[in-house]
């Protein structure tokens, strides 16, 4: 009789063999990757957000920032319950067989509540986005420090961390055929009108 998913733990990994136990793994993971997808929920209607972000270990929580008006904000104002995910995708592994055809990749899924903060929260989290994705630029030396003007033009939102998951496939590094994916995938279609 298969496994009744709904009665496990949120953070369950159901291939366990891929499951990530490795707590400083799943951290540095989430400091390393570039982007994530925020999902906030309104009346039963999940919605998704692309989302740069930054995990502060001092608070076990990441940081995230959208627009002072809009979906993002009105769904965490209703309903703090969040989900969180980055991932990386890895080789393809092409196979003999449509249905063995594989790839590698790594991610962690966060599970937790978002809120909204403002003055001096909001103003660390946005200077650890800025410490993750301009690490050579300092306040003060190569731009302006935040003021509180910009603090008000944005949301800055800090996701507490409830329960996290991290998952992994790899294989050797001589499967035959392995190959990385065309990127980028930004380019794709490019000029086509």
């Amino acid at each position: 009789m298969p496994k009744d998913h709904t009665t496990l733990p949120e953070n369950q990994v159901r291939r366990s063999d891929r499951a990530v136990e490795d707590e400083g793994w799943i951290a540095g993971f989430l400091t390393a990757a570039p982007m994530g997808v925020l999902a906030t929920v309104h009346e039963g209607q999940p919605f998704v957000n692309s989302n740069i972000f930054a995990y502060d270990p001092a608070r076990h929580a990441l940081y995230t920032h959208t627009a002072r008006v809009g979906r993002t904000r009105a769904n965490v104002e209703a309903d703090q319950r969040v989900c969180f995910t980055a991932t990386e995708m890895g080789r393809l592994l092409p196979a003999d067989e449509a249905l063995e055809f594989s790839v590698e990749y790594a991610g962690v899924v966060v599970f937790g509540h978002g809120q909204i903060v403002e003055g001096e929260e909001a103003e660390h989290g946005l200077q650890l986005l800025l410490d993750k994705y301009f690490p050579h630029l300092r306040p003060g030396r190569d731009y302006r420090p935040i003021i509180p003007e910009e603090l008000a033009r944005t949301s800055v939102f800090r996701i507490d961390i409830d329960s996290w998951s991290g998952k992994r496939k790899r294989v050797e590094d001589d499967f035959p055929g392995a190959f990385l994916y065309p990127y980028p995938a930004s380019d794709a279609g490019a000029g086509d009108a």
